[in-house]
């Protein structure tokens, strides 16, 4: 990936203490200015909770910016979190098993590998900006992936994994950008939702 983009870490822009300190007022107008119309809740994520839940260590989230625009223009986000995932062995080749064996504890009860990975909760591009100035999504999700190898260089794990809809074209989006799909979800709340489960070994 080239240098056309950079990453902001949200928790930064609200430490007064940081050299990169917004403040939440410039903060929030940034951030207002999102719009993800094919996915509303990635747009209700980041302007509801992705503050709050950075203050609070559930996950934290990643401003995108363009280095080539002129107004350094705000192109999207990621957030990243860490959480226990479990994989059924039956959907590992051998190499995958190695590899997870390595930081996972089986259950031979239901021969299933719990493990913790890094969570790629939440990719969106700002629909908002003309389509010539949008971030390519394989770029935003390197980036995302970028940020993860960091940390992984610093305390280690050898998993990361996302969800998403049941959509062919996002199915293929992810396959072409090596994850491997492991498992399904049903989401909590009023209307709950399958999600399906990738991964992807760092």
């Amino acid at each position: 990936m080239n240098d056309s983009y950079y990453s902001a870490n949200l928790r930064t822009l609200i430490d007064n203490q940081d050299p990169a300190y917004i403040g939440e007022d410039r903060l929030m107008r940034i951030i207002s200015g999102f719009s993800c119309p094919k996915n509303i809740e990635v747009e209700k994520f980041l302007q509801k909770n992705s503050i709050n839940f950075t203050k609070k260590n559930q996950s934290v989230t990643y401003l995108v910016f363009s280095h080539t625009a002129s107004a350094k223009s705000f192109v999207g986000y990621f957030t990243l979190t860490i959480k226990p995932i479990s994989i059924k062995a039956s959907s590992l080749s051998k190499t995958m098993r190695r590899k997870i064996e390595r930081v996972s504890v089986l259950n031979p009860a239901n021969n299933t590998y719990t493990a913790s990975a890094y969570l790629i909760a939440q990719l969106g591009k700002n629909f908002a900006l003309s389509k010539d100035e949008r971030i390519n999504g394989a770029d935003l999700l390197e980036l995302a992936s970028n940020r993860i190898e960091r940390t992984q260089y610093d305390i280690g794990g050898v998993v990361e994994f996302l969800e998403c809809e049941d959509n062919s074209f996002l199915l293929d989006f992810y396959a072409k950008n090596g994850f491997k799909a492991f498992d399904r979800r049903i989401t909590d709340g009023e209307e709950p939702e399958e999600l399906i489960q990738l991964l992807r070994f760092i």
